[in-house]
């Protein structure tokens, strides 16, 4: 399950609800040498952005980063995750609803496994949220990025939010 890419260098990929707005959380820090939206976790081959809004695909809508494990941890990484959406809302994020917009974290090692769950833990224990942490961790699957349009699509149009 070693997904790396090549030495220093790593792959994280997160469901934060709508993946313009993961992808701007995580586009701006040092260390991320790449972002790409798309689509994992569900059962359709090449799946398009109508086939995963029709919410039979079991698809998450996810961003995936590129980061260089010397300028930035994989910690980091999930913290800016956890700050950047409500992990107790299931299958959706403010206004988008449905099971592709759920919080998910997908590993591709067994060391980013072990972080993901204590961090979920650390942050359950803390009671920082009033109801339960309903993010879902579980091995990364074959990635398939969006349509080029999503790429990049708040920065594209000069927005910092999904919903301004």
């Amino acid at each position: 399950m070693n997904d790396k890419v090549e030495h220093g260098i790593q792959r994280a990929t997160f469901g934060a609800g709508c993946f313009w707005g993961a992808e701007a959380a995580f586009g701006g820090v040092a260390g991320v040498l790449s972002t790409s939206v798309g689509y994992l976790g569900g059962t359709l081959e090449n799946p398009t952005y109508k086939d995963v809004c029709s919410g039979r695909t079991g698809h998450a809508e996810v961003v995936e980063v590129l980061y260089d494990t010397a300028v930035v941890s994989y910690d980091d990484l999930l913290r800016i995750f956890w700050e950047n959406h409500d992990p107790t809302m299931l299958n959706r994020q403010g206004p988008d609803v449905g099971t592709q917009y759920r919080s998910a974290i997908f590993f591709h090692t067994k060391e980013q496994e072990t972080a993901a769950r204590k961090s979920k833990e650390t942050l359950e224990t803390s009671e920082k949220f009033r109801n339960g942490i309903v993010t879902e961790i579980t091995p990364a699957s074959r990635f398939y990025a969006a349509e080029e349009y999503h790429q990049k699509y708040l920065e594209k149009r000069n927005k910092a939010y999904c919903h301004t």
